[in-house]
Order: structure tokens, then sequence, then C-alpha cells
């Protein structure tokens, strides 16, 4: 941490420096018995020059290549968009640098957490059972069997804001004019579900709706299948309804195999239904209501029984991130991802996208040159579709990335990067597939959070742990996604949202590694059912599949 609290060099080789707090112009820091007088303000977040760089002349920043100057920058200056431009190193096949640092996991050896065991050994963290169409026709079906189950079973989502409305009903029927009514303050009222659920032993029913399984390419609904596939065989699913129209791309048995592919001897309750074959909607809605009650009956059979830390899967993922996550919140998921790859677990990082500019110490990582060679393929594959789109990696940030310090890809990148600690690359998997290792693993998928978290969980991962440094109340139907703030201000304003915060890291309050461990022990609650994340609790059931066009 900053020797002042004010100012941080997150490598040794870096030329710049971070603002840890806002810094004035005229103001004169001083880093490693170095002094640096700023010329202009440098906000929170933001970056200066501690040399003078001339106009092409590299920016280095985590010790890699994130960017070269416009012009010619002096000592003390913010680098922006305006004065530098993205850039990122080439990279090759290189002797395989396997060897971490493995951190002491003697604490957590003898922990378990309390799951819901499979068929097939895996071990989920929570019980659900899935309604998912096969093509976008049956989607109103689904909506109707939602609205026949939910409250009927106690699933129902509390209606919070239905009281408010009636409120501004009433106010407008006794007179009151527009600016009353803009006035008015929204007031918590307790409206819960009074109803407990009928099956206490099942989360709930998650429907999947998409807009996909008909149009487009075939290998759109190969793909679409392989992913619902994920969501069916996931550990955290007990069974599944299946509704197909009949006539669409993404055809019953294309499902099938790809659920073969994933769990051969897959035996767990599944129900398919084909319109076209039942005839009129109230025999296909009726006869998937009857087989989804059914089937919940045998899913309430299953208890919650302890489990090995092993058997933990877990996703990792940012979104709107800020130029605190790569100092702060991602490296203490990273922390947490070598603890759990030590005891034996696994753990998923994502978002291709944003690993450009780190693609040589990811491959180095490899732990073999096959998976090494996979993973370079994916990246230089993925790159080139997007440039021949008229884009490509370095139009990753969004406004909100930029906005908060994260200029150009490559800075963005070199900090998501953080979130896989430091464990070797145990597979490469491409997007859909199902993780099959223990170890740190790397999906190909978009930068999309939404994609992204979709793509993961389809892949088995059983908890997400999601950065975010501006706020997003991104979740997932399936797998409870626990949001880490990078910051404090922000895990002060959307305490709603917001499960963990890692601002302490960046107030010299807390280490890396304390957090990192922090978070396990949060992890392994999450698993067992005894704490609900603010994902789960909002009922943020975020789900959208990627069809392999170009998303950055």
């Amino acid at each position: 941490m900053s020797e002042i609290g004010k100012i941080i060099q997150v490598h040794p080789a870096d030329n710049v420096l971070v603002a840890l707090q806002d810094l004035a112009a005229g103001e004169t820091l001083v880093w490693k018995e170095k002094a640096y007088t700023l010329l202009e303000p440098i906000p929170a977040k933001h970056k200066f020059t501690i040399s003078t760089i001339a106009a092409g002349d590299a920016i280095t920043m985590y010790g890699v290549l994130v960017g070269k100057a416009k012009t010619d920058l002096p000592v003390g200056v913010r680098i922006s968009t305006e004065n530098i431009t993205h850039a990122s190193g080439s990279y090759s096949l290189h002797e395989r640098r396997t060897g971490w640092h493995i951190p002491d996991i003697t604490k957590w050896q003898q922990k378990t957490f309390d799951g819901y065991h499979r068929a097939d050994g895996s071990v989920g963290t929570a019980n659900y059972w899935l309604v998912i169409p096969l093509v976008f026709c049956e989607n109103r079906n689904i909506e109707v069997i939602r609205e026949a189950l939910l409250e009927e079973l106690g699933y129902a989502r509390v209606k919070k804001y239905n009281q408010f409305t009636q409120h501004l009903t009433k106010l407008y029927q006794s007179g009151a004019d527009t600016s009353a009514i803009l006035e008015t303050d929204y007031v918590e009222v307790e409206t819960g579900n009074n109803k407990s659920p009928l099956f206490p032993n099942v989360d709930g029913i998650k429907f999947l709706t998409h807009d996909g399984g008909c149009g487009g390419i075939r290998q759109d609904a190969q793909t679409l299948c392989g992913l619902l596939a994920g969501y069916i065989t996931h550990p955290n699913v007990a069974g599944a309804t299946i509704l197909s129209l009949g006539c669409q791309n993404a055809q019953v048995a294309m499902l099938q195999d790809e659920i073969q592919k994933r769990d051969a001897d897959f035996k767990k309750p599944l129900f398919i239904l084909e319109q076209q074959k039942l005839g009129t909607e109230t025999r296909l809605v009726s006869t998937a209501i009857k087989q989804t009650f059914a089937g919940l009956v045998e899913a309430n059979k299953n208890t919650r029984k302890p489990a090995p830390l092993n058997k933990l899967c877990i996703g990792l993922e940012c979104g709107g991130s800020d130029g605190f996550s790569g100092i702060s919140a991602n490296p203490a998921i990273g922390y947490t991802s070598d603890l759990l790859v030590a005891l034996g677990g696994s753990v998923i990082l994502s978002e291709f996208p944003e690993l450009c500019g780190v693609e040589q110490e990811l491959s180095d990582r490899c732990v073999n040159e096959n998976i090494a060679q996979r993973f370079m393929q994916l990246m230089q594959t993925y790159n080139r579709q997007a440039e021949a789109a008229g884009s490509g990696f370095y139009m990753n940030p969004s406004p909100g990335n930029i906005k908060d310090g994260l200029i150009t890809d490559a800075i963005k990148s070199a900090g998501a990067a953080k979130k896989g600690g430091t464990s070797p690359v145990a597979d490469v998997l491409d997007y859909p597939e199902k993780i099959n290792k223990a170890g740190l693993n790397l999906l190909c998928t978009p930068g999309n959070d939404v994609e992204s978290t979709t793509a993961e969980v389809g892949s088995g991962a059983t908890v997400v742990l999601f950065t975010t440094g501006l706020g997003t109340p991104t979740g997932n139907p399936i797998a409870p996604v626990v949001k880490l703030s990078s910051n404090t201000a922000l895990y002060e304003r959307m305490p709603d949202i917001i499960d963990i915060n890692t601002g302490t890291i960046i107030e010299g309050k807390e280490t890396i590694e304390a957090a990192g461990e922090r978070i396990l022990n949060y992890v392994i609650e999450v698993a067992s059912g005894r704490i609900q994340v603010s994902a789960v609790r909002n009922g943020q059931d975020d789900f959208i599949p990627w069809k392999r066009g170009v998303s950055l």
C-alpha cells in the first residue's frame, strides 16, 4: 500500500502511479524517496506519469504494456484517452512457468459446506427446478406456467412497489397535481408473500426464457442446446421441464446429445413436451404443470449434507469496473481463487476481451503446450473476428470504465486478470464447454457481464464472485452471485446490491490476503445456504445466451 495513503505503484516496472484519492494540481508527492509535482488535478482512480515519456513510447502498468503516448508527456500529468492510446504486447509459445506460491490452507482443510449431493458426484450450492423453452416461440407458454406455479407454491416475489403505486393512485384521485406526486417519497412497506414454500428443500423454480432456438445459423442452435444442457446438468439443478414447438432448429435430439456429452449417466428427472404433438395450449400447459409438480416432489427429498470444499466451483467475474478494481477487489478474489485451487477446488476465469495484454503470462501458466496453444488460438480468432466487424478488443472499455480510470483495454485487462490469482492454468474451455478439471480454468466468453456470467454458470460454476467499482445488479437464475465493491463509497451508496466491501484494501485497513480469506469464509456460508446474497434476495435472474457473434 502507499507510503502516504494517497498513491500506489502497482508494479515496480510501472511508469505511472495511481491516485488513491483526489490530488490537487501543484501538489508534491513522494514515492520511494522521489518527489513528483503534479501539473494538473488527478482524480482518484486515475494515473499520472513519473517519468518523461516521448510520443510513441510505452505506458507500463501491472508490469506490462498498456498503452503508448500520443504526445510527449512530462512528469506529473494524468494519462487519458486524449494523450495515450491502447497498446498491448505480442505473445508466443514459451516454456511453462507453472510454479506458484501455494497459500497456507491449514485453517480450511477440515472445513466443509452443506450442499446438495447429485448422482454424478457433484455437489450443488442450491436446489432449483428449471422450466426452459427450446425456442422463443414457447416463451409465452413459459410465462403462463410461471404465473400458475410461483404464487401457489410459495415462490412468488414480494411486490414491494405495488402499495407505493396504490398510494400514488390515491393521491391522484384526491386531486394532487404532478408536483405533489413527484415529491412523494417511497416508503418501504412489508407486503411479503404469506405462503411458505410447499417444497422447503427446493430453492425455487427458474424460467430460462431466451430469443434463440430458430433462425440465425445452425451453430447458434447447437451452442444454445449446449448451454441449456449445462444448466440442466448443473449441480444446483434438481431437474427440468422443457417445452419444444417441434419444428425449430434446436431439436430435442440435439439437446439430449449435449446432455449426454456432459453427463453420460444422466439421472435427473427431465420432462420434454412438444406442442405440435400435444395439440392444444391447455394440454401442453396442464401437462407441463403436473409433471413439474411431480418433479418438485422428488426434488424436495434432497437435503443439504456436508461436502468438502474441493466440490466448490467458483466463477470469477467483473462488471462496472473502475480504477481500483485491479488493486483491491480483483486481486482479493484472486487470492480466494488460489486458496480454493490449493484445496482441490475449481475456478473459472472468463471474459477473453479483458485478457488482452496478459496473454503471455496466462499462456506461460498453462500446464502444457496444447492448452497454451488453445488459449492463444481462441484469443487470436476472437480478436480477428472483432476487427473484421470494424472493432477490436481495444473497444472494450465502456464510458463508465474510462471515466473512472480504465482508459485502455490493456489497463482494464491487466487488472481484470488479477481475478485469476497466480495458480497454473489447468484447462482452457471454449463456450459452452463444461469444466472437468480442478484448478484454474479459462473460459472463452465476451466481456459482457450477463453473457459471461451466464456462460460461467453453464460451464459449472456453483457460486460466482463478481467485482464492481461502479455498481451493477447482475445476478443469475441458479447460482448465487456475490457482489464485491472495489471501494467503500460504492459499498455505502448501494448496500442493497453489494455484499462485500474490499475498499478496506485501498484504505490500508486490510491486506489482499486477509480480504481473500474473508471472502472464502463468506463463500462457504453462501454455499451452505446460511447467507442469501443480494442478487438472490432481489430476484436478479439474468440469463443471456451468447450467440458466438462479436460481443465485447
